[in-house]
């Protein structure tokens, strides 16, 4: 673990900087309703906490530095030390104190600097956080919330690059959320605020600089969205891709190309993961009649592989012309060199040549 203080204190924290500069123009040219991920973030976790004065954030870095990636930027110079706690680098421990915190009443925001360090703390998220509203027949609820940065990045290699979107999926007892866009991000953090059970609030690193249009309710201090129901980010009548996380930003660029070719996909956000809107995929599949699903993740027990194995188990099979398509990440811990790791993630030309492949268009 020699490489936590250079890599994600340092290193990490100046690729949040750079890409929030890289995304600013971004943000001038789409108009004057937009709201970057992590200010869309930054208001969600603000407002909650003047809301309720039992919201509380703790984690590495949080307070006096506004976080290793800004997303607390403001909240310790306003609530100060016993709401916004800075901590030991030491997962284990912190999320034992923000998950028994929770136990006892208090809705902690426990945030990981990378979810992959989250490993540390798996014991606490899984055994303490998840199961003990079951274990205590209903006695004891975990309102708590565990966020950061999930996935793929740029540069930090294969132990800060993990997407554990099929991990935590795979945990009766946890809600997984994995948001897009600014008002994903903002209305579904907020959800998983006052729930009353244990969240997994996947973030992604590269979105936390980009800026997303906002619409006048979403920029509201009552913005919610429910957990567990997609959207229709762009409709189609050809194929359905179903994404998440960054892997839209990938579907919808592959969906633009096919249009130029007169194929209209239908690109679905799928923001949880658990509970899965399946619901939304069947409608989706009847009326295209093809899938294709989309993830950064590793291949092996996916989230692409449940839903086409629900697909398989359900009348909707019926309705496939060709067999469902799954396109992942490579089964390989991510490499450290630019190329390498560009190859390994899903790009958009691997999306339009599958559609391709299952409409056999040329």
């Amino acid at each position: 673990m020699a490489s936590r203080g250079t890599i994600t204190m340092k290193n990490m924290t100046t690729l949040g900087k750079v890409l929030s500069r890289r995304n600013f123009s971004t943000s001038k040219a789409l108009g004057a309703k937009q709201l970057t991920v992590r200010d869309a973030l930054n208001s969600a976790i603000d407002e909650e906490m003047e809301r309720d004065e039992r919201v509380f954030v703790m984690g590495e870095e949080v307070a006096q530095y506004d976080g290793a990636y800004k997303v607390t930027r403001g909240l310790w110079k306003k609530y100060g030390d016993k709401r916004v706690i800075d901590t030991p680098i030491t997962e284990m421990g912190f999320t034992g104190i923000a998950t028994g915190a929770a136990m006892a009443g208090l809705r902690p925001i426990c945030e990981f600097m990378t979810f992959n360090f989250a490993m540390q703390a798996i014991d606490q998220i899984i055994n303490s956080a998840a199961k003990t509203f079951y274990m205590s027949a209903g006695r004891v609820n975990v309102p708590i919330v565990f966020r950061g940065p999930n996935g793929a990045a740029a540069g930090v290699a294969a132990q800060h690059s993990q997407c554990y979107g099929a991990w935590y999926a795979h945990c009766p007892g946890l809600k997984v959320i994995s948001p897009y866009t600014s008002e994903d991000h903002k209305g579904l953090l907020k959800a998983a605020i006052r729930d009353p059970d244990p969240v997994v609030f996947l973030e992604n690193e590269l979105l936390y600089g980009v800026a997303y249009p906002m619409s006048d309710e979403a920029l509201g201090t009552d913005y919610l969205l429910p957990i567990g129901k997609a959207k229709v980010e762009r409709p189609g009548k050809h194929v359905t891709i179903v994404a998440h996380s960054k892997a839209v930003e990938t579907s919808l660029e592959a969906a633009k190309t096919l249009a130029g070719k007169g194929i209209e996909a239908e690109v679905i956000n799928l923001r949880s993961l658990r509970p899965l809107d399946f619901e939304t995929i069947i409608k989706s599949v009847v009326k295209t009649n093809h899938l294709i699903s989309v993830e950064q993740g590793w291949p092996s027990c996916g989230i692409g592989a449940e839903i086409l194995a629900r697909l398989m188990e359900s009348e909707v099979f019926y309705h496939l012309d060709q067999p469902a398509v799954r396109i992942t990440g490579a089964d390989i811990p991510m490499p450290y060199t630019k190329s390498l790791e560009a190859a390994a993630l899903p790009r958009p030309e691997d999306v339009v040549e599958a559609v391709k492949k299952i409409l056999k268009v040329k």
